[in-house]
């Protein structure tokens, strides 16, 4: 922690002893500056111990006489850290860089009490901040920094107040996991080493803690705070205060203690048309003490009862269930879910949604009956035949109404020397072992209500010729 004292300007007596001057720091090797614009860490070069002589009025510095080559005061000359060994500033370029430019900075310091300005580095540096390192404790310090071009130093920016390096107290910020009710979390602040040991304090909200269910470990560099079987109530600010010497540091953690959310308080089936089903909810009183990531709806067919999810961490709280299966009946429920997952249980619809077939009925056309009756026709007439005497002879035509055969206009019917045949309208005349005598011409005649029609053939005796 930085302490500011206020003080009269030094009154650096020329008396200064030998141990004084000893405790001046020692300087790095310029390598070691870091930049930020460009930033610098050198350290200050032990001065030679002044050689005891008469009392002196406090020196005090002139500024050089105003000239163009040299440039002006640098600006914003502030006290960045103090710890308790070192000291940073910063400050910003001058106004005017003179016509020769800007070759560096020097940055000096003076004891209180002492009247001689020591400078930090041994050359002046382009930096607009450095630290000085390796100062002693009780140190109170004047800084000044000055400009510098070829043809000299400009007037220097120096600080209002004395710095003073002494003891203090820091913190680093505190690491913190979300605990749950089933872990035992625990809460750590690092602290610097300090002398004499400093005192650290807990509170809960503004109040001191349940030792029965809370319990502290300090040490020298660290403060563990522990909270056992975690339960909401431990929720809230925790707050470390660290005392020492009159100085006090404090940090503050913020823990939430969550859980699984409830389950939503009522669910409805609003509608079914379709294969579509629509429901609504209303959500949880108890949400876990933390936000909602969203619901996760499921559905279960009455025939296997299976639970299929259909959403996961849907927002609203109304939603449409599609592609469910004609003839079938669903149920549906839905869970709540947060940073520690769904709910342990969840809130399912009482009724169940039937999905119906839709009612299919029948439009035959009418019918028209066609007359297909027409005339007797032969669609294949018969061929003239010549008969060899022994053997039989058969005569063929096709034909479809009823079948009259006939010898030289004559009807054959009902004589056993002839056979007719008709098989899906091939008829079929078959003469048994024909003779010179059945020679003639034969006549196949259809006859049917719309007309008739006949074929003739000739069928001779081999023996004829």
């Amino acid at each position: 922690m930085m302490e500011k004292t206020t003080s009269e300007d030094p009154a650096c007596s020329p008396e200064e002893t030998a141990s004084e001057s000893a405790k001046v720091p020692t300087a790095e090797p310029p390598g070691e500056v870091a930049v930020s614009e460009s930033t610098g860490e050198e350290q200050v070069p032990k001065p030679q111990a002044p050689a005891p002589q008469a009392p002196v009025a406090p020196a005090t510095t002139k500024p050089a006489p105003p000239s163009e080559d040299v440039p002006s005061a640098p600006l914003l000359l502030t006290l960045e850290d103090v710890s308790n060994s070192s000291v940073t500033v910063s400050w910003e370029p001058p106004e005017r860089l003179g016509r020769l430019g800007l070759q560096g900075y020097v940055l000096e310091l003076c004891r209180e009490g002492a009247s001689e300005w020591v400078p930090v580095g041994a050359r002046p540096m382009m930096v607009t901040q450095q630290t000085v390192r390796n100062l002693a404790l009780g140190d109170k310090l004047l800084l000044r920094v000055s400009a510098v071009s070829s043809a000299g130093a400009g007037p220097p920016a120096m600080l209002d107040q004395p710095v003073h390096i002494r003891e203090n107290i820091g913190k680093a910020h505190p690491g913190l996991q979300l605990p749950s009710p089933s872990q035992t979390p625990h809460l750590m602040e690092k602290l610097r080493p300090g002398k004499p040991k400093p005192q650290a304090t807990w509170t809960h909200n503004g109040h001191a803690l349940d030792s029965q269910r809370v319990s502290v470990r300090t040490g020298d560099q660290d403060s563990i705070l522990f909270i056992r079987s975690a339960q909401r109530s431990d929720s809230g600010r925790y707050e470390l205060t660290v005392h020492m010497e009159g100085l006090e540091a404090k940090a503050a953690i913020d823990i939430l203690v969550i859980e699984k959310p409830g389950p939503p308080s009522s669910i409805r089936l609003l509608d079914v048309w379709g294969c579509n089903a629509a429901l609504q909810w209303t959500p949880p009183q108890d949400t876990g003490n933390t936000e909602l990531l969203g619901y996760t709806v499921q559905k279960a067919d009455k025939k296997t009862g299976q639970w299929f999810t259909v959403l996961e961490r849907y927002h609203p709280t109304t939603c449409t269930i599609s592609d469910l299966i004609i003839g079938n009946s669903y149920s549906f429920r839905v869970f709540s879910e947060n940073l520690c997952g769904l709910s342990t249980s969840a809130t399912i619809t009482k009724e169940l949604a039937h999905i119906q077939k839709a009612d299919i009925a029948a439009k035959p056309k009418g019918f028209i009956e066609r007359d297909f009756s027409e005339a007797p026709s032969f669609t294949q007439p018969l061929a003239d035949h010549t008969s060899t005497p022994g053997y039989s002879t058969q005569l063929f035509c096709s034909v479809r109404p009823k079948i009259i055969w006939m010898k030289n206009k004559m009807e054959i019917q009902g004589n056993p020397k002839y056979r007719a045949l008709s098989e899906q309208g091939v008829c079929t005349l078959e003469i048994r072992k024909p003779s010179p005598f059945d020679s003639g011409v034969y006549t196949c005649k259809a006859i049917n209500v719309l007309g008739e029609a006949s074929v003739d053939c000739r069928l001779s005796s081999s023996l004829s010729h």
